[in-house]
């Protein structure tokens, strides 16, 4: 009878420790933005491929060893920025991701700050066996990722700026790489410059209290809620008309073109969320425009493998 229930005992508390370690893992993940860092990097794998590369040679590309270094340095990096914002937003996330916040607290700040450290160090030591100018393009984008979680982030204005030039520097870093300078590409770039900052505002309009309560001043917070939405409306609109440029101006075509003009429609509907006082009509926004931008990934890749054949 004792060594039964010693034996369930023993089962009892490997059953914890493996729930205990499995939290621990998942809560590194999401302290990473590991789901995040995925999507950016097969974006940007996407990206790089279709777009600023112009070789047809698909052989040289996966055996472009540089590229890969860069990409992968990038991966750290963002990996490594999503940990040190966590650990400045550590109480903010308390209120706005409770989740989020309950599943990271199976592992101590001191690992978080640990494996930023390992994250980043490696990172700059890859970019340094690159090139010299490929890790000062690091040391760049490292500082001003945590500059941006210490400080940048409770500025007006400025921390949806630096928030979605953060996102976009990894990819003018491989325009700049492969020497991509187009109109059509230049455009592109100003569309999804706009359709993010535009998804940072709504999501500050949904946290709007709680960035008031820890020191936040967001655009929201400053100019209220009803000209927040007049701020998000006109970039939407500015976003539609660079979205028609590059649909007859560019010649634009394949899955692209109907994405763009597509998104002509997305975006007239997400006004009209905004212009009426539906409940929950910011979080509708906030997904329909993230869930566009994922869109826009699948539409180059199709478009991408399209034109290869």
């Amino acid at each position: 009878m004792n060594s039964e229930k010693e034996t369930f005992q023993q089962k009892n508390y490997i059953s914890k420790s493996l729930f205990y370690r499995f939290s621990q893992f998942v809560g590194f993940l999401l302290g990473a933005r590991f789901f995040v860092a995925a999507l950016l990097t097969f974006a940007l794998y996407v990206s790089t491929f279709f777009l600023f590369n112009q070789d047809e040679n698909f052989r040289k590309f996966v055996f472009d060893f540089k590229v890969h270094g860069i990409i992968f340095c990038t991966v750290l990096t963002i990996l490594a920025g999503g940990i040190i914002n966590q650990f400045y937003d550590f109480e903010k996330d308390h209120l706005v991701k409770p989740f989020r916040t309950r599943i990271q607290s199976f592992i101590k700040q001191k690992y978080f700050l640990y494996a930023y450290l390992v994250l980043s160090v490696l990172s700059l030591g890859v970019a340094w066996m690159i090139s010299h100018r490929v890790f000062f393009f690091f040391v760049v984008y490292q500082f001003f990722m945590w500059f941006y979680s210490h400080k940048l982030s409770r500025i007006l204005i400025i921390n949806n700026l630096t928030f979605v030039s953060l996102t976009l520097y990894p990819f003018f870093g491989m325009m700049v790489y492969y020497g991509t300078f187009s109109k059509k590409v230049l455009l592109m770039a100003v569309f999804l410059f706009l359709i993010l900052l535009c998804i940072d505002i709504v999501k500050d309009t949904l946290t709007k209290s709680v960035d008031k309560a820890f020191g936040y001043i967001t655009i929201p917070n400053y100019f209220k809620s009803k000209n927040a939405k007049i701020i998000i409306i006109f970039l939407l609109i500015i976003t539609m008309a660079v979205s028609m440029k590059l649909i007859t101006r560019t010649g634009i075509s394949g899955f692209m073109a109907y994405y763009f003009t597509g998104g002509l429609f997305v975006m007239i509907f997400c006004i009209y969320l905004l212009m009426n006082q539906f409940k929950k009509s910011n979080f509708l926004t906030l997904n329909i425009l993230r869930f566009w931008v994922f869109v826009g990934i699948i539409s180059m890749l199709l478009n991408g493998i399209e034109s290869k054949l």
